[in-house]
């Protein structure tokens, strides 16, 4: 196979690489989980940190029983000015080296299969990336992003909106032209964007007049994940508890903890050691040390994988059922409680609310009304979400809507794009 222009989605959660096969379809590495490992007795013979990533990382992770340094959802930092570097056993990584990691795992994996994989790249990016205030931020994301993709070997990076990379990819099933309007449900953020496409659109060549618009917002399924984790997890592990200060007086106990925790890529940060004596303090002072103390064993363990793993299985059971359970078991820290789906849908209300704002905003500045819009596509893991499918029912019908490929439809999609950049 000739010389490949790959397409790279790197993604808060998952990340895949799609080059376009000689079929003319595109074929796909992934999605590999977005995640790093490092050991301290992991290294090259030069002393280098060696990290294990995606299910190697996992692995390494669980067989050490939690040694090491776990690192995840690096995307959702990339506008942040905070997060420059971190030390990792006498090692400053900064954030675009970490990124870097992950990237070339994926090229050196499709090296392996497909051969000829050359230096230059079209990248997928969120249409706002998370934390993002001001357009700098934007600007700071997008260069540690190319910075990543150079350190992984790559030399000529185009970057493409997301959701209409996966319109690219819906298109190939349309068997006339349509105004399409593509949801992109990641982890860190919800993409959207209004795009004509279809067969005839298809063999005269990408066209850039064919985009309508796009919009963002900085949420989706990690934001759904820390609502359940604030209305099933904290309240059992202290949130709302009292503690008597050293002046005799009972305080409520700080929320700030319990906001690293309902953030997955945040419950490591709890393991400072100031943050560590804190807890200590506050469950030897606490009215009732026992939520305090399993509190103390999650941090102590660092259990914050296998907590939102457990969250995640009780999201999933709730997209397929009215009735789910949440389970968790690491004593004394020990959560087995039933939950609705319709108290899951009023804790995310106002996430809902905000997508749906973004969605309406869209079609507004595009000057599109609900019923100009041929059909809906949505795809990213959240899509799954009745709450969230329910938006786009209620505003075009539930007919117009198809889903599918919901963790591969953005690579595959960066890679049909990326066949136009390929040389002759």
């Amino acid at each position: 196979m000739a010389e490949q222009v790959v397409g790279i989605d790197f993604g808060t959660t998952n990340s895949a690489i799609a080059v376009v096969g000689d079929d003319g379809e595109p074929e796909l590495i992934g999605p590999l989980r977005s995640i790093l490992h490092f050991h301290p007795e992991r290294r090259e013979a030069s002393g280098r940190l060696v990290p294990a990533v995606g299910p190697a990382a996992i692995d390494g992770w669980l067989e050490s029983q939690g040694e090491g340094r776990l690192i995840q959802s690096t995307k959702s930092f990339l506008a942040s000015r905070l997060f420059l570097s971190t030390n990792i056993f006498g090692t400053v990584l900064s954030l675009q080296t970490l990124v870097g990691y992950i990237v070339r795992e994926l090229r050196e994996r499709a090296a392996e299969r497909f051969g000829g994989i050359g230096t230059r790249a079209v990248v997928g990016r969120p249409v706002c990336f998370a934390g993002a205030a001001a357009a700098s931020d934007e600007e700071l994301a997008l260069r540690r992003l190319r910075a990543a993709l150079l350190e992984a070997g790559f030399r000529e990076v185009r970057f493409e909106y997301e959701p209409v990379a996966a319109a690219w990819h819906f298109e190939r099933s349309l068997d006339a032209d349509a105004l399409v309007l593509i949801g992109d449900f990641g982890g860190g953020t919800s993409d959207f964007s209004l795009v004509r496409v279809g067969p005839r659109r298809l063999r005269a060549g990408r066209r850039d007049e064919g985009i309508l618009g796009n919009a963002g917002v900085a949420l989706a399924g990690d934001a759904f994940d820390g609502k359940i984790v604030r209305h099933l997890v904290s309240p059992r592990l202290g949130r709302g508890d009292e503690f008597r200060s050293l002046f005799g007086r009972v305080l409520p106990v700080p929320t700030f903890l319990y906001g690293h925790l309902e953030r997955w890529n945040h419950v490591s940060f709890l393991r400072s050691r100031k943050t560590l004596q804190l807890l200590y303090d506050l469950r030897r002072e606490a009215l009732e040390p026992g939520p305090l103390g399993a509190l103390l064993h999650l941090v102590e363990n660092d259990l914050g994988f296998q907590l939102y793993r457990a969250v995640q299985e009780t999201k999933l059971e709730l997209s397929e059922r009215p009735q789910g359970r949440f389970a968790f078991s690491d004593p004394p820290l020990e959560i087995d409680v039933e939950v609705a789906r319709a108290s899951f849908e009023e804790w995310i209300r106002e996430e809902l609310d905000a997508i749906a704002a973004c969605v309406d905003g869209l079609l507004a500045r595009c000057g599109v009304a609900p019923g100009d819009v041929d059909r809906v596509f949505l795809t990213g893991g959240s899509s799954l979400v009745p709450a969230v499918r329910r938006i786009f029912a209620e505003r075009f019908g539930p007919e117009l809507i198809a889903s599918g490929a919901e963790f591969t439809s953005i690579a595959r999609g960066l890679a049909l794009s990326a066949l136009r950049d390929a040389p002759a």
